[in-house]
């Protein structure tokens, strides 16, 4: 099953290392990782997705929860959240077919020199494979980076 873990830590050298080094050593794979500063200057939010049983991501996250660096954790895979990630993409090709995939997902181009194009979109992970998908059949991506998922959850709604 694939879980997203979103973790508040200490945002010292190091403390990044330790908390990927125990999904490591527990034989995971982290499938997306992302860091990066709160309004607390002293804070990073690290965002992983891992893919795994239930009991041993728990106590993976159990485990993660003692080490010194980690101010708060929490799994976000089964509560209300939303994920976005980043895709920048170089794309050769028809310049109207690669306008009209941009129009289509709301993408942005940002930049165009000859028959190339930089572009970016933003969604869910399936949203940017199936974009990823459309700009391909548009042109030849010649290269392209994903951000990988940041998450956070939803607020909490009140009657």
């Amino acid at each position: 099953m694939r879980h997203t873990i979103s973790i508040l830590l200490q945002n010292e050298a190091g403390a990044l290392a330790r908390v990927a080094g125990l999904f490591a050593s527990r034989g995971y794979n982290i499938e997306s990782l992302t860091v990066a500063a709160t309004p607390d200057d002293d804070v990073s939010r690290l965002t992983l997705v891992v893919f795994g049983d239930d009991a041993t991501v728990e106590q993976i996250i159990k485990q993660s929860a003692k080490l010194v660096d980690v101010i708060e954790i929490g799994e976000l895979t089964r509560k209300e959240h939303v994920e976005r990630e980043l895709l920048v993409a170089r794309v050769e090709g028809d310049e109207a077919a690669i306008d009209a995939c941009l129009d289509r997902f709301s993408a942005r181009l940002l930049q165009r020199e000859g028959p190339q194009s930089v572009v970016e979109y933003t969604g869910s992970a399936d949203a940017v494979d199936r974009f990823l998908d459309a700009l391909r059949a548009a042109g030849d991506v010649a290269d392209h980076a994903r951000s990988g998922i940041a998450a956070i959850e939803r607020p909490l709604v009140t009657a």
